[in-house]
């Protein structure tokens, strides 16, 4: 998804700052499915902002810089649903660690059982956080996108325990 429609998306749910948007991105239920960094969200938010399509406002804060807040307006709205009215593209794994176990044959095994490790317990890191925030979560589509979340993650856990010693990694026990 672009950045454009992922600020629509977002401020779809409600008024919001640049930089809530980045920090649901980097630390929220979207992080699992988008990268965007201020360097991206700002601009994108300001070129919105000329076209119509969201509306700022400056809020004054105590002690401390105006926040800018943003609103979609109607416009934004149609131009979101437009968006999402066609099919996403197909989903890219781009991943440093199945490239590193493409040529797992050129390291140590000990290696290997090292790499399993660090994704096995970065998957249940994942997973933890992915529950965190389905708690708080009452949307019924965000609800669903993060068990969705949930159940990739696991997923790809069971598949490294079960079958780690394809790569002569540990035994199963």
């Amino acid at each position: 998804m672009d950045i454009r429609t992922l600020c629509l998306g977002i401020l779809s749910l409600g008024d919001t700052t640049g930089y809530d948007i980045k920090k649901m991105v980097a630390e929220g239920a979207f992080s699992f499915f988008s990268e965007a960094s201020y360097g991206s969200i700002y601009p994108a938010l300001t070129k919105l902002t000329e076209e119509g399509l969201v509306n700022c406002r400056t809020e004054a804060q105590e002690n401390r810089p105006d926040r800018k807040v943003y609103s979609l307006t109607a416009a934004g709205r149609t131009t979101l649903e437009t968006a999402l009215a066609h099919s996403p593209k197909p989903d890219k794994n781009r991943s440093e660690f199945l490239a590193a176990l493409l040529f797992a044959e050129a390291v140590a095994p000990n290696r290997i059982d090292v790499l399993i490790d660090d994704r096995i317990n970065h998957h249940h890191k994942q997973i933890a956080l992915l529950r965190s925030l389905l708690e708080n979560e009452d949307g019924e589509a965000a609800r669903f996108v993060l068990q969705y979340g949930i159940t990739m993650q696991e997923a790809a856990t069971r598949f490294l325990e079960e079958n780690r010693f394809a790569l002569n990694a540990k035994t199963p026990a």
